[in-house]
Formats: structure tokens, sequence, C-alpha cells
């Protein structure tokens, strides 16, 4: 009896170290001739900055920075580079400090910092609230919000003037 326990915990021990947690693959890099759809920029230079969107036929639209992305979130059509471009199925932003793509309804973005991204004064995302935070504090950011806050005021508030 305590050898058939033994045997599948075991058992168990060895299908759980051996299992694998599919995660999703992470998103291509962009290439020398990727370019912002919104600025126009050339992406690639700014690899930390970059900002994503997954199209719903696999192919991938690349920003540089958060701001550029929800720009374009909020007006595809008059940003999107082809009348048949599809629309997008996932945002997705760099975590500031891990560089790691995350799902950008579920980061934190700070606005008004000391930090400045390609394009000037950015939304700068992380992964998690702490972090944020105290990015915050050390950086002099004026406000966290959350993906559903960003509207076109939020884009075009200037740092000074962030309530």
């Amino acid at each position: 009896m305590i050898t058939r326990c033994y045997r599948l915990i075991a058992c168990l021990l060895l299908v759980l170290c051996c299992s694998t947690v599919t995660a999703a693959p992470p998103p291509p890099a962009p290439g020398p001739g990727d370019k912002c759809p919104v600025c126009g920029m050339f992406v690639k230079k700014y690899p930390s900055w970059v900002a994503m969107a997954r199209l719903r036929d696999g192919r991938y639209l690349y920003f540089d920075g958060a701001k550029d992305l929800f720009r374009y979130l909020q007006a595809p059509v008059k940003y999107r580079p082809s009348p048949t471009t599809p629309p997008v199925e996932q945002a997705l932003v760099k975590d500031y400090y891990s560089l790691q793509v995350i799902d950008a309804k579920q980061a934190y973005f700070v606005m008004g910092s000391d930090v400045y991204g390609p394009m000037g004064h950015e939304l700068i995302p992380f992964a998690k609230l702490p972090d944020a935070q105290e990015f915050q504090r050390d950086h002099h950011g004026k406000r966290i919000i959350r993906f559903h806050e960003i509207n076109q005021g939020i884009l075009t508030t200037d740092r000074k003037s962030v309530v």
C-alpha cells in the first residue's frame, strides 16, 4: 500500500516536472523597414519602446511607443497602412523595467513623468502596480492610468497640465 502511494506520488511529480505550460510565442521583433503607422518613425532603432498591435490575420503593426499605439486604436481607419488592413485583435506593450511584452489591457501606464520616449512624452507601461507606483515616485509621474481610461484627451495632454 505504501509502495503504491510512493509510486503514485513519484508519477505525479514526474508529470508536473515534465509538463510544460505553453505560452504564446513572443511577437517577432520589428524589421529594419517597419515604420510606426501613426508617425512614420522606423521603430527598430527603439526596441525598448516598441508597442505592437496583433492583427486578426496574425500580422503585427509596430509603434514607437504606447501613445502612438493608442492613437491608432482610437482611429484605425485614419492610420491603417491599407484599406484591407484587418482589425486589431490584441494590443501589446513592453513593461518598462523587464522589457517583457504584456497585454496592454492588463498594463498600468504612468503619464506625465520626466522620462521621454522616442517621440517625447510617453505613457510608460508596467505589468505590476507596485512597479508603476515606484516609477511614478522616482520620475515625478503625474498619474497612473489603465487601458480603458486612455482617450484622445490623455493622448494630447501636455506633461505640465496633467491633473
